[in-house]
């Protein structure tokens, strides 16, 4: 967040704030002041429908890392309209220090746990159902959980579902078409603390889908923009702020030499190319 430059009213207690003495957040066409004993607040529910009010399945995965196209799944929740499944999955490789320290999750605690190929199985499936039953679904940044899904069916010979016809929700991605990054940092849990939503633990499967979940209906019931139109309408929306997000990123890091993002990659991230072997 950056200083006001101009004075104006708090957006959240309307006391004057002399300019130079608060916060501006937002962005252009949305700036709004705070100030400095304020936090900032989404706005009140609406009366619009929407997606929102329809019932919602969510998923949430814990890992071995960061990325979706090596890494691998060592937690799972599936929260769906009957209930909810949840499990470890014996990965079979070594847990790096600093992913157990995020999630807790270590090799001796997969002893017993099902082999990947028999849990990706029933993921994908799962995913399968959603699509026949055309219920959304959410993931907080789903461009890294769907791809490691698919990642992980390809590494194992399971069946894809047909991603193509998935209905995603993604809290992460319509935060950025709200907000344009003018809150600063956007992990699940500072917007589920933005939109009051409880997360009482962290980097559990299960808690991160309900929280991801309960997001989601909360965004959609307080930005019009977000909220009044279909899911089909609403994964339109979220490939223009993926792309828009992209495009806003990529701009930085040509200037500075930073690894660009895909403007296509969401809700899948293309798999990396084959290496070229040289010969002789």
């Amino acid at each position: 967040m950056r200083t006001n430059q101009l004075e104006g009213a708090c957006d959240t207690c309307y006391t004057h704030v002399v300019a130079g003495s608060g916060r501006l957040i937002g962005h252009p066409g949305r700036w709004r002041v705070l100030c400095l004993t304020c936090t900032p607040l989404p706005p009140s529910r609406g009366l619009h429908r929407g997606w929102f009010e329809q019932t919602l399945a969510s998923l949430d995965l814990e890992t071995t890392g960061v990325d979706p196209h090596t890494d691998r799944i060592l937690s799972y929740a599936l929260l769906d309209t009957d209930g909810e499944r949840a499990g470890l999955v014996a990965a079979g490789v070594p847990i790096p220090a600093a992913s157990q320290a995020v999630h807790g999750i270590s090799e001796q605690s997969l002893i017993g746990a099902p082999p990947p190929r028999i849990a990706v199985a029933m993921i994908t499936d799962w995913i399968q159902s959603l699509i026949d039953r055309r219920i959304g679904l959410v993931v907080f940044n789903a461009a890294y959980d769907l791809t490691m899904v698919r990642a992980e069916a390809a590494r194992h010979g399971v069946r894809q579902p047909a991603w193509d016809r998935l209905m995603v929700v993604d809290p992460h991605v319509i935060d950025w078409g709200l907000e344009r990054g003018g809150l600063g940092p956007r992990r699940l849990a500072d917007v589920a603390s933005y939109y009051g939503v409880l997360l009482d633990q962290a980097h559990d499967a299960t808690a991160d889908a309900r929280a991801a979940r309960d997001i989601a209906i909360e965004m959609g019931a307080r930005h019009h923009e977000a909220g009044a139109c279909t899911l089909v309408e609403l994964t339109l929306r979220q490939h223009l702020w993926h792309s828009e997000r992209a495009a806003d990123w990529n701009a930085y890091a040509a200037r500075v030499g930073r690894e660009l993002d895909d403007p296509t990659g969401w809700p899948l991230v293309a798999a990396p190319a084959p290496a070229v072997t040289a010969t002789a």
